[in-house]
C-alpha cells in the first residue's frame, strides 16, 4: 500500500513498543511525535521498525497530530493514539478501507474494541468503554491531508484528548468531505488510573465552554455530541454555597438538603452499575462529591477565557 502516513502522537506510554511493533515492516509512512514536555530517554521503538520521529511543542495531541500530517506528503493520513493495538490484518483493511473510499469523502473512521471484565466494570472502566460508541474519534481515523488542510487542521486551543476529534470532524464536513466508517479494528486497553481519574478529567468543561463560545447554544448537537450533567453539577454547586454562606438558617438547611439530594442521585448513578466493591463505592461517593464543584469551575474559568472565540476557518 502506499500513499499513507501513520501518525503515532505519544507521551512515551510502555504500549507504544507493542504498537509500533505491530507496524513492523508495513507498506506505509510511519511518524511519531514525541510530545513529552520534558523527555527523558529515548522513546520505545522497537528494533526494524522505521519510523520518522518528531519533536512535539507540548501542547496537547491535536497540536501533535498537526505536527504530524503537515510533515507527511502521503494522500491519506491516519492517526492511531499510543495506547491502542491495532488488529493483524488492520494495515490490509486500511488499505482496503482508503482504497474504496470515493472522492467526496474526507475521512474514514476504524472500529473501537475496549475489552471489559466478565463482571460488573468499575467507572473508569465504563468511560474508557465508551469511546468504542464515539464518531469519529482519532484513536483510530484516517483523513485525506488535503481535507485536513482545507479544514485547518486540529484545533490547538482544544488541549486534551476530548471533543477535539469531534470538532475537526465537524470542520471537515463544512469543507464539503463525508466521512464514513470502515472496517478495521483496534483495541484500546483499559489502562491503570488512580482513583481521582474522574476529578482530573473535568478539566475538559473549560474546553466545552469554549466549544459553547464559538458554535453556539446548540453546539452538542452541531458536533454530535450527547448530553452532559453540567445543569445538574451546577444546580449541586449552588445548592453548597448556599447552604455554607446563606444568611438564614432554614434557607441554609434547604439548600443543603438539596445538596446532599443531588449528591447522593449522582453517586448512586455512578455506584449502580459497577462492581459495588468496598474501594468502588468508596471513590464514587468522594468523588461525587467534588466533581461538581470542579466541573463547574472548569467551565467558568473556560468561558471568561475564550471570550470572544470563533471557529477555526474552512475553504470549500
Amino acid at each position: 500500500m502506499t500513499g499513507v502516513t501513520v501518525v503515532v502522537p505519544t507521551l512515551g506510554r510502555p504500549s507504544l513498543s507493542e504498537l509500533l511493533g505491530r507496524l513492523a515492516g508495513a507498506p506505509v509512512d510511519l511518524i511519531v511525535v514525541d510530545d513529552r514536555r520534558s523527555p527523558a530517554g529515548e522513546l520505545p521503538i522497537p528494533p526494524g521498525v522505521d519510523a520518522k520521529v518528531l519533536t512535539g511543542r507540548a501542547a496537547g495531541p491535536g497540536a501533535a497530530r498537526n505536527t504530524g500530517w503537515q510533515a507527511a506528503r502521503t494522500e491519506w493520513v491516519a492517526f492511531l493514539d499510543d495506547d491502542v493495538l491495532p488488529d493483524d490484518d488492520w494495515v490490509a483493511r486500511l488499505a482496503a478501507d482508503l482504497g474504496s473510499a470515493p472522492a467526496y469523502v474526507g475521512g474514514v473512521q476504524g472500529n473501537l474494541r475496549v475489552p471489559l471484565p466478565a463482571d460488573r466494570p468499575t467507572d473508569w472502566e465504563r468511560v474508557t468503554a465508551a469511546l468504542a460508541d464515539g464518531e469519529w474519534i482519532t484513536a483510530d481515523m484516517a483523513y485525506r491531508r488535503e481535507a485536513l488542510e482545507r479544514a485547518g487542521g486540529f484545533d490547538e486551543r482544544l488541549p486534551r484528548a476530548f471533543r477535539e476529534d469531534a470538532e475537526l470532524a465537524h470542520r471537515v464536513i463544512r469543507a464539503g468531505y463525508a466521512l464514513a466508517r470502515g472496517t478495521r479494528t483496534v483495541t484500546h486497553p483499559v489502562r491503570p488510573e488512580s482513583r481521582w481519574v474522574s476529578v482530573r478529567t473535568q478539566r475538559g468543561n473549560a474546553d466545552d465552554a469554549l466549544l459553547r463560545r464559538m458554535y453556539g447554544r446548540h453546539w452538542r448537537t452541531t458536533l454530535g455530541i450527547p448530553p452532559g450533567r453540567r445543569s445538574r453539577h451546577v444546580a449541586i454547586t449552588v445548592a453548597a454555597v448556599v447552604a455554607t454562606l446563606a444568611p438564614h438558617r432554614w434557607v441554609r438547611a434547604a439548600a443543603g438538603l438539596a445538596w446532599a439530594a443531588g449528591t447522593a442521585e449522582f453517586a448512586t448513578a455512578r455506584i449502580k452499575p459497577g462492581p459495588g466493591t468496598p474501594a468502588e463505592v468508596a471513590t464514587m461517593l468522594v468523588t461525587s462529591a467534588v466533581i461538581p464543584p470542579f466541573a463547574t469551575a472548569f467551565w467558568l474559568r473556560g468561558w471568561i477565557v475564550a471570550r470572544g472565540a470563533r471557529p477555526v476557518e474552512t475553504r470549500q
